[in-house]
């Protein structure tokens, strides 16, 4: 019915019909696909969550004289130099401490990369600590100074893994509290976490991901990003239900922006207690409604999409799973285990991933923000593989 020219020319002439994913459920249910596909040009979704595969890319500029790091602590957060005199690489999920004894003793601070990649956004100091490999060309042997967002030559984030299409509810079966990256869990099923907006989440209402592939524009911490490529763990032929929409753990992307001019209300960084920390993101996805079988995606609701609740108090790669919940019985507070009622909650925030929506939405109507044709698709056939060991046992301990 219309292609992403024609809704960019629409953006340019302040003509265009933008409905945030939340409005666009009700009008779908007001007016029908029918009718609705007539009228919308663009949908927009939003993610407000943790995402610990992020991380940020940066250049320091060569110091006098100059040094080849070897070693970087950022705010005492180890930084990897592997690639570069002076290029870092900083993971959000990267702990305080590099101490391995101090790591597996719980010795560790509760503040991590997310919280420097954060700093550094919010443009506060980081002081930066390095050891260097002594050569003809890189005399010096150490660095220490205070960096700034500005006095970066470049920042940007560059995220493996972000944006989960679907993903898993977590219970404790068993007799102690648990750690996990999904936050504390009670036990004997006192708790169950989940950790997607369900029918609000991007690639819920884009389940075979029709219109976004390799270079769609997205709103990245604020500011325009892109889709660079499949995120790790892309896992697209996990089994589906007849709305095409997964049971679990799916789809991925891994995203790329220019971290200077993200804004700090959207990129905060945050800890597990007991696990670590990570980066509380904000990230939203246009859709541009090229046909009616684009919008009728966007029209699945909580009770259509359905996802596993699995049992962490069993510490093994696959773990017992208490069936398939739906998104509409977890926001009612309660699901039902065993015959026992569990308390659930959310990891997403849906409040501030509706704010995400609306201000892609906002910045679409201004003008501000246009659609971009993907140059490529994401794959729909990689299978996701176990790591097993299949040679000798060797004692890391």
């Amino acid at each position: 019915m219309r292609t992403i020219a024609e809704i960019n020319d629409k953006i340019r002439q302040g003509s265009v019909t933008v409905w945030t994913i939340t409005e666009a459920k009700a009008k779908i249910t007001e007016l029908g696909i029918e009718q609705a596909v007539k009228t919308v040009d663009v949908i927009t979704t939003g993610a407000f969550e943790p995402m610990e595969g992020s991380g940020a890319m940066m250049n320091l500029g060569h110091s006098d004289p100059p040094i080849k790091i070897v070693e970087c602590h950022l705010d005492g957060v180890l930084a990897y130099s592997g690639f570069g005199a002076v290029d870092l690489y900083l993971g959000a999920g990267q702990l305080m401490t590099s101490s391995r004894d101090s790591i597996r003793e719980g010795e560790v601070e509760e503040r991590g990369g997310g919280h420097v990649i954060a700093d550094l956004i919010a443009d506060k100091p980081v002081r930066l600590s390095a050891l260097g490999q002594v050569t003809d060309c890189y005399p010096r042997a150490s660095l220490d100074t205070t960096i700034t967002r500005d006095r970066l030559n470049q920042f940007y984030l560059f995220n493996p893994r972000n944006l989960y299409q679907n993903f898993i509810v977590a219970v404790n079966g068993g007799d102690r509290p648990l750690a996990t990256y999904l936050g504390p869990l009670q036990p004997r099923l006192g708790n169950a976490v989940y950790a997607n907006t369900g029918a609000l989440s991007p690639l819920l209402n884009l389940p075979d991901l029709q219109t976004i592939g390799i270079g769609t524009r997205i709103l990245l911490g604020g500011s325009e990003g892109y889709i660079a490529w499949e995120g790790t763990q892309h896992f697209p032929l996990q089994r589906r239900l007849p709305n095409r929409t997964p049971v679990g753990p799916a789809a991925t992307v891994a995203l790329i922006g220019d971290a200077k001019r993200m804004d700090a209300h959207w990129v905060r960084g945050c800890y597990f207690k007991g696990y670590g920390p990570s980066l509380m993101l904000g990230v939203g996805v246009p859709i541009p409604i090229l046909n009616q079988a684009v919008l009728a995606s966007c029209a699945v609701k909580d009770e259509d999409l359905v996802v596993p609740v699995i049992d962490f108090s069993i510490p093994r790669r696959v773990r017992p799973i208490f069936g398939l919940v739906s998104y509409a019985q977890l926001k009612s507070g309660r699901i039902v285990l065993d015959g026992k009622a569990v308390r659930t909650a959310p990891l997403a925030s849906v409040y501030l991933s509706g704010q995400v929506a609306l201000d892609l939405k906002q910045r679409i109507e201004a003008g501000e923000f246009e659609l971009t044709k993907a140059i490529a698709a994401l794959p729909t056939d990689t299978r996701f593989m176990p790591q097993d060991s299949w040679g000798p046992q060797i004692d890391m301990a």
